[in-house]
């Protein structure tokens, strides 16, 4: 991993817009309907071809392929591991999900946006986020078909010999989080569930490794599922349930060197209240203990931005490189760059400036579909000023 040895260095958490021609094929995909399968891996390359290029131009310099094929950062397993099948299949065997508590204090807010959705979409309209396509456990959980992996790969590895990014990056599902967004109708045992699923993924991460790529693992689970996967529990309960996840992933990367690796963590992608998030300081103990050496977190929000000042009062390992969020990934507005500058030097005075990498506090299409938190006009533009403004902290700490 590069540090920021004469500027800042700029990247983001990995997902962006995709085209509309691409998502057409990808729902298809996804709800097992006829596709023409040619004509995805002839789209995927010229698409991802185009997206590195477009973030290189915007002034991003480590870069990924945009999550351009997959449905979203977790649901996209269901294609590469055995023992996935559809939640149609075994409804009755999966429990109801939780809503996020914040929803349960505002239930207006909750309405509002589910006829915003309803509006944008209509009754009829595809979506990769409900319905009995979904995936959930039924079987023994391994690696079954690595043609994904290597497809998006070389896809990447070609897109970036030739917009000649600083470097690159691939994401992958952290193990904690794939037992929320594939739930369990088989093993009915969380702990065994997670080993598997460690074991399983462990593959998908040494690949990404060894294809000379940053290994990026995504985990909500180390923050978000406080306040929906694990609400019942006590804060203490929540965070047992952290350290176990943190276990499995060190296990799942131990031949992969942690300068090679670097873990997201965000408390739901989504504008909302986030009255109920968990505190960044009450996780932070347990995240530092993962072997990935860069951490990448939510530092623009209003919910969490004020955060910087916990991180100025405890110790941070030597080792560890800090990606903070320094744009917002669920509102157009445009930070100004003076804003993302100074949201960059508040960290570069605590770690010191090489080990701040100035980053964004959540991918752009976690979820790939129609409904568009940021417009894809406006997140351009965002990456653009997260670009601007890392040159203007850059002319103040160097």
């Amino acid at each position: 991993m590069k540090y920021s040895r004469d500027r800042i260095l700029t990247t983001h958490v990995g997902s962006l817009p995709r085209p509309q021609s691409l998502l057409d094929i990808l729902l298809k995909q996804f709800e097992g309907d006829d596709y023409d399968d040619a004509a995805l891996e002839s789209l995927l390359a010229e698409v991802v071809r185009d997206i590195v290029a477009k973030q290189v131009a915007a002034g991003i310099d480590v870069v990924s392929d945009g999550e351009m094929s997959k449905s979203s950062y977790a649901f996209y397993v269901k294609h590469r591991l055995g023992g996935v099948g559809q939640r149609g299949d075994v409804a009755g065997d999966i429990p109801k999900a939780a809503p996020n508590r914040d929803l349960l204090d505002h239930p207006d807010f909750e309405i509002q946006q589910r006829q915003a959705r309803w509006r944008m979409t209509g009754s009829k309209g595809g979506s990769f986020n409900t319905g009995p396509s979904l995936p959930a456990c039924t079987g023994p959980i391994s690696y079954a078909d690595f043609g994904p992996l290597q497809r998006d790969l070389s896809n990447l590895q070609a897109a970036a010999t030739v917009a000649k990014p600083v470097e690159t990056f691939m994401n992958a599902a952290s193990p904690g989080v794939l037992t929320k967004f594939v739930p369990d109708a088989f093993y009915h045992d969380e702990d065994r569930y997670v080993a598997d699923l460690a074991d399983a993924m462990k593959d998908e991460y040494e690949a990404i490794y060894q294809a000379g790529l940053l290994l990026q693992i995504d985990c909500p689970d180390l923050a978000s599922a406080r306040h929906n996967q694990y609400q019942d529990l006590t804060d203490e309960g929540f965070l047992r349930i952290a350290e176990r996840n943190v276990e499995a992933l060190n296990h799942a990367t131990q031949n992969i060197p942690g300068e090679a690796m670097r873990m997201h963590i965000c408390w739901g992608n989504y504008e909302g209240p986030h009255t109920h998030d968990i505190s960044l300081l009450k996780v932070l103990g347990i995240c530092m203990k993962a072997r990935p050496q860069a951490l990448l977190f939510e530092g623009a929000n209003p919910r969490h931005e004020h955060e910087w000042e916990d991180l100025a009062e405890i110790d941070i390992p030597d080792d560890k490189v800090l990606i903070p969020g320094v744009i917002d990934s669920t509102t157009n507005f445009v930070e100004h760059p003076r804003l993302v500058a100074q949201r960059i030097c508040r960290y570069a005075n605590i770690v010191g400036r090489e080990r701040v990498i100035a980053g964004t506090d959540c991918g752009f299409s976690t979820i790939a579909g129609p409904i568009q938190q940021v417009v894809p006009s406006v997140t351009w533009a965002k990456l653009s000023a997260l670009a601007e403004g890392a040159a203007i902290a850059s002319e103040r700490l160097w």
